[in-house]
């Protein structure tokens, strides 16, 4: 959530970073300053009573010590006017400080000055490519036909138990899966991240801390009975851990890691761009976040770039880095990161991770704060990053690594699947 004061004081710096994703928000804009002018006179006519109110107090104090008994009930009299009138500004500036929330939800984050203009995809920047396209034999196959020629997924009993996007993952399918998992969550601990266990359901509140609510609604399963959102990423309850909670200086960067299952609603076309693994309703994804001091986050922003890179590379998968534009950058971002692997059966890029610098949005949200060496109190800024989604690594893995006899397992993994093959 954008800082009231911040579009106060800069309020055409802040429209012009947001008219980098095309669509103008000056009418909310004004809506916010507007309502935030009246918010703050209002507070002013509430400080003012309380001061005139114990103003008042000490007189009445004074008067009963001197045996004014009437003086003073003169002046508590009045004691109970501005108390009603105070009432009344307080149900007038909570009704303000609501309506302003709910203008603030509708702002998203204004991008990084590196972000470029851009309506989509199409337009992102690409900042690094890596690795060699494979040349596969003219008979390749895409992973939904090998997974269904080794039985290492199976995606029609999928259907039937739950329906499309929950695949079952069998035999050495399962066992891949599992690898990967490990794989990941073993890299973030090297690279100092501390592993975490969350909840896999959380609360409104948390889905408003991080900016899937109210944004992405209509893209997490809601379980209404009691209220509660399944996770649509691991990001939620990890950051989470950090609402309402104000850090010293010296405990950052925090840097924290978990795997989840990750649930999303979002509805896809038909055709090849969504089948077999290429879009899910349930998938497994390790993530990586960070709170940071707003100092220090591109820097980090940068050190996880590099680690997400590292995983690809020893993977052997060919990659590509894209810096995404204004029009197709998240909600709640600053800046973005995507990788994409080359999947040499479809013949496209495949995006697998996003990492991003949310800088303070998240944490005006979260009310996460640290105190610094001056001993003020000020935001942090919150990053995260995919490492990795498993979806379309298990894809880009099945058909970049496949031969005329199986698929081949690259050496980063073959100690956490037991084989090195899978024929």
């Amino acid at each position: 959530m954008l800082q009231v004061q911040n579009i106060r004081e800069n309020k055409d710096q802040v429209l012009q970073a947001l008219a980098k994703r095309n669509k103008d928000f000056t009418p909310v804009v004004e809506q916010v300053i507007q309502i935030d002018a009246q918010r703050r006179k209002i507070q002013q006519e509430l400080e003012a009573i309380q001061a005139q109110s114990n103003q008042l107090a000490k007189q009445i104090g004074d008067l009963f010590k001197t045996g004014k008994k009437e003086e003073a009930e003169e002046l508590k009299n009045q004691t109970v006017v501005l108390k009603n009138q105070s009432k009344i500004f307080e149900i007038q500036f909570q009704e303000l400080e609501t309506e302003q929330t709910q203008l603030l939800y509708q702002l998203p984050n204004t991008p990084h000055s590196s972000v470029v203009f851009g309506k989509g995809a199409e337009e992102n920047v690409v900042v690094k490519e890596w690795g060699q396209i494979p040349v596969l034999a003219a008979n390749k196959k895409p992973h939904w036909d090998l997974a269904a020629e080794y039985g290492l997924i199976d995606f029609e009993t999928g259907v039937k138990i739950t329906g499309a996007g929950f695949p079952i993952y069998r035999k050495k399918g399962a066992i891949l899966q599992r690898a990967l998992i490990n794989f990941f969550l073993d890299e973030a601990r090297a690279a100092g991240y501390e592993e975490i266990i969350p909840p896999h359901v959380v609360n409104e509140a948390s889905g408003y801390g991080t900016g899937q609510l109210p944004d992405k609604e209509g893209q997490m399963y809601h379980v209404g009975v009691d209220d509660l959102y399944l996770i649509p990423t691991a990001e939620v309850p990890l950051t989470n851990i950090y609402r309402d909670v104000i850090l010293k200086d010296n405990e950052l960067p925090i840097k924290i890691t978990g795997y989840t299952p990750c649930f999303r609603r979002e509805a896809g076309s038909y055709g090849k761009e969504v089948r077999g693994l290429n879009r899910l309703h349930q998938f497994d994804k390790v993530e990586i976040v960070q709170i940071a001091n707003p100092d220090q986050s591109y820097e980090i922003l940068e050190n996880m770039v590099r680690h997400v890179e590292g995983l690809l590379q020893k993977l052997e998968l060919p990659y590509r880095i894209l810096r995404l534009c204004g029009g197709d950058m998240g909600f709640t971002s600053a800046l973005t990161y995507d990788f994409e692997v080359f999947s040499a059966a479809q013949e496209r890029w495949l995006e697998v991770s996003s990492t991003s610098n949310f800088e303070t949005f998240q944490a005006n949200r979260l009310k996460c704060r640290f105190k610094g060496p001056d001993g003020k109190t000020q935001l942090v800024h919150t990053l995260n990053g995919s490492a990795l989604a498993l979806p379309r690594i298990v894809a880009a893995l099945l058909e970049n690594h496949q031969d005329e006899t199986g698929i081949s397992i690259p050496n980063a993994l073959r100690r956490y699947t037991g084989f090195d093959r899978i024929d």
